[in-house]
C-alpha cells in the first residue's frame, strides 16, 4: 500500500489534509499537531497507514516513522480502530504515549473520546511488553531512533525482545553507527 507522501499541502480541515502529490489530492487523517504546523501551498511529507474495510479506504499520516509504527501497534489492540488511535496522538506525543503505556496510566487514556477504561487497560497489558522494554535500555538516559532500528532489524531476524535487548546492551558502547550496532549485535547473538 502507500508507504509515504511527500507533496504540497492543498486543505487542512480540523480532521484532513489533503496533500498534492504531482497532480492527485490524497485526503489524509492526522494527529492535530500536523495540522497546526501545516501551512498552504508547503511542502510536507507524511509517512501513511492505509486502512480498507470493505466500505472505506482511509490514509492516516504521520510527519516520523516511529510515531506511525506506534499507531501501528495500537490498533494491533483489539478494540482500538484507527481514528480511535489518531485521537490518542492528538492529546500526546509518541513519547508521552510509550510513558502513559510503560507507567499504566489509564487516565491517560481514558482522555481520548470513545477511548474507556477497559480498551485503555488493553492497550496498557498488551504493548507493555513490547514498548516498556525499549524504556528500560536505558543506553544513553532517553531511547534513541538508532536503538529502536537495531532492535527493529534483531527482532525480525528473529530474536526476542529479551535477547535483542541484551546483545544491545552488550554492544552499545563499542560501536558508532547503526549499521556497527546491528553487525556486533548479530556477532554477540551468534555466540
Amino acid at each position: 500500500m502507500i508507504g509515504s507522501l511527500k507533496g504540497k499541502v492543498e486543505f487542512v480541515d480540523g480532521q484532513y489534509i489533503i496533500l498534492d502529490v504531482n497532480g492527485v489530492g490524497y485526503r489524509v487523517l492526522a494527529p492535530s499537531k500536523i495540522f497546526s504546523n501545516a501551512k498552504i501551498k508547503e511542502d510536507l511529507k507524511l509517512f501513511t497507514y492505509t486502512h480498507v474495510r470493505e466500505d472505506t479506504l482511509d490514509l492516516f499520516g504521520f510527519a516520523d516513522i516511529l510515531d506511525l509504527k506506534l499507531f501501528e501497534q495500537l490498533i494491533s489492540v483489539s478494540g482500538v480502530g484507527p481514528r480511535t488511535a489518531l485521537n490518542i496522538f492528538s492529546i500526546g506525543t509518541r513519547d508521552s504515549i510509550i510513558e502513559a503505556i510503560v507507567k499504566g496510566d489509564v487516565d491517560f487514556f481514558t482522555a481520548v473520546p470513545r477511548l474507556g477504561r477497559k480498551n485503555a487497560q488493553k492497550i496498557i497489558i498488551e504493548l507493555k511488553g513490547k514498548l516498556g522494554s525499549l524504556e528500560e535500555l536505558d543506553l544513553s538516559g532517553q531511547t534513541d531512533g538508532a536503538s529502536l532500528e537495531v532492535l527493529a532489524v534483531l527482532k525480525s531476524f528473529g530474536f526476542t525482545e529479551k535477547e535483542s535487548q541484551d546483545a544491545l546492551r552488550a554492544v552499545w558502547k563499542n560501536a558508532e553507527t547503526t549499521e556497527e550496532k546491528i553487525r556486533l549485535a548479530l556477532k554477540y547473538l551468534g555466540k
